[in-house]
């Protein structure tokens, strides 16, 4: 255990601890709901003044802002690169951080923090203020009086919470209850919360049971003098919450100042540093932030997926559409340098429209008995599962949703935006916007083209992590390249690959040859790849 302490001044901070205001959850990248990508924000984070700026472990370029503008929320774009191997597993849990102290001691403050200076964008700060347990009626009426034990370990969901946290440590996309501070109760919805490599989980109680102290990398103690997290606690709850002065002294007396004894205190001596002053010691913050930075790992993905599979023949998994003669006839428009936009796009949509039929002839039925208008029964077949739901990576794979719409009646759409580093030449996760309950469904996954499978794989990923069954997912694809079949099929053997052609090569730059060219420029009419919205394998890399 470290003690450490710098020069910076001891000053009352922002509120926490004990039953805590909303703010339960917070992560950096915002992945879901129903808005839409509009605009670019030039701005920034700011880092903590006196913490040096330190090189990014997610690549971003220099002139690129790290914020989209939404109808609803700014969304932090910055990309999570590969958190998996090329056998499609994940290679390594998120980095967790557990910050303990007590009431109002400035958890929250070296959270964020911490949070400032990592300048990494896919943080998670998960606070135990979500998994207090509901109270019954009895219990709320002493939590009227000022008589409930807020700061008893009994007072939290300690079983729930070490789910959640071990889901999220190995990435899984988990839902956190919402606990209103009002009514003593959880709302009905839950907040979803997913792709963490650093997870930053605070609370009073952080290091008090067996189970959460194995799932914490890194265990901090905030220590800050009992006067002065008395004197954050009387003016939050007298200002924000509308408690009287003896209220809040008789709470604090009763159950704060004996359980802070009792229960908190003592777990000082498990903690790796101890922090006192809270968020105004820079020379703790800073040493946290070096560790972590230590612990985070680059991954090269596409060099190794440009090594693998070569010579093997083609999965069993993989259904190529006939190549009949007008199949043949448009290819050879579309593959055409010279074909004109209007041409490009009227072609391409048909091949679409056919493949997305293909598609669909994969999924399973059921018999199923149905009267005709003339009175007799006829023996049919009907989708032998709940739903289908269709998710584009964007920007090329979105040019089949029109397609996948006008065969699918009342489809649910979902977007991944996967976006090659052109410093790395790797992948990385931007945005994901996906439907509610998409575990129960089958999902047809959309991209242009597939060259090394680099985002294809990313893809998958996620889906999975999002409890998608392997089994259920359909990856659809105009061309991909053998390079690509084979790193999706290796990786996810239960995925069903589809396509309307498969070429051979791809050459030192990742570009499928002959191929089709950059399919997003042709289809859009732009000259240049788009940083923002172009997915590496619609670029036919």
């Amino acid at each position: 255990m470290a003690l450490i302490s710098s020069q910076a001044e001891t000053e009352v901070q922002q509120k926490d601890g004990g039953e805590e205001d909303d703010r339960s959850v917070t992560n950096s990248y915002s992945g879901s709901g129903e808005d839409s990508l509009d605009s670019l924000l030039n701005q920034r984070c700011p880092l903590t003044p006196s913490l040096s700026p330190r090189k990014r472990t997610t690549s971003q370029s220099k002139t690129e802002p790290p914020l989209l503008r939404t109808n609803k929320r700014t969304i932090y774009t910055a990309g999570r690169p590969p958190w998996y191997n090329v056998t499609g597993t994940t290679f390594k849990e998120a980095f967790v951080i557990g910050l303990c102290g007590g009431s109002a001691s400035g958890k929250t403050t070296v959270a964020n923090k911490i949070i400032e200076a990592l300048d990494v964008p896919w943080v998670v700060l998960l606070s135990m203020d979500s998994f207090y347990k509901v109270l019954s009626k009895e219990e709320q009426e002493l939590a009227a009086r000022n008589e409930y034990n807020f700061d008893h370990p009994d007072a939290f969901d300690f079983e729930l919470l070490v789910i959640v946290l071990r889901k999220l440590k190995k990435g899984k996309s988990v839902k956190v209850p919402v606990y209103d501070f009002t009514t003593h109760s959880r709302r009905k919805e839950w907040k979803t919360v997913y792709g963490a490599n650093v997870v930053i989980f605070e609370g009073i109680l952080a290091f008090a049971n067996k189970e959460l102290l194995k799932l914490l990398d890194m265990k901090v103690f905030v220590d800050t003098d009992s006067d002065i997290r008395l004197v954050r606690r009387l003016k939050r709850d007298i200002s924000e919450r509308g408690r009287d002065i003896a209220g809040v002294i008789k709470q604090y007396n009763k159950f704060v100042k004996p359980s802070f004894e009792q229960y908190i205190e003592p777990t000082v001596q498990v903690a790796d540093i101890v922090v006192p002053r809270g968020g105004e010691n820079f020379v703790a913050l800073d040493l946290i932030v070096q560790h972590v930075h230590s612990q985070l790992e680059k991954v090269r993905r596409r060099s190794a997926l440009a090594s693998a599979h070569q010579g093997q023949p083609l999965p069993t998994t993989l259904s190529v559409m006939e190549s009949t003669p007008q199949v043949r006839g448009m290819h050879t428009i579309i593959r055409n340098k010279d074909t004109n936009r209007d041409e490009f796009i009227f072609y391409s949509k048909r091949l679409m429209r056919l493949l997305i039929e293909h598609a669909l002839s994969f999924l399973p039925l059921k018999p199923v008995l149905v009267e005709t208008p003339q009175g007799t029964i006829y023996e049919g077949r009907r989708l032998s599962g709940k739903r289908i739901t269709g998710v584009s990576i964007l920007r090329a794979g979105e040019t089949m949703e029109q397609a996948l719409m006008a065969v699918c009646k009342d489809i649910r759409l979902g977007k991944i935006l996967i976006q090659t580093n052109h410093d790395t030449g790797e992948p990385e996760l931007h945005y994901l916007r996906l439907p509610k309950d998409i575990s129960e469904d089958y999902v047809i996954l959309m991209d242009s083209t597939v060259s090394t499978g680099a985002a294809a794989l990313m893809a998958v990923r996620v889906l999975l992590d999002h409890d998608v069954q392997e089994d259920k997912i359909f990856l659809l694809s105009l061309l991909m390249a053998e390079m690509g079949v084979h790193s999706v099929a290796y990786a996810f053997p239960k995925v069903r690959i589809i396509t309307t052609a498969v070429d051979k090569k791809v050459n030192d730059e990742f570009h499928i040859i002959p191929g089709i060219g950059n399919f997003g420029d042709r289809y859009f009419g732009t000259d240049a790849p788009s940083d923002w919205y172009e997915s590496d394998e619609g670029m036919d890399y």
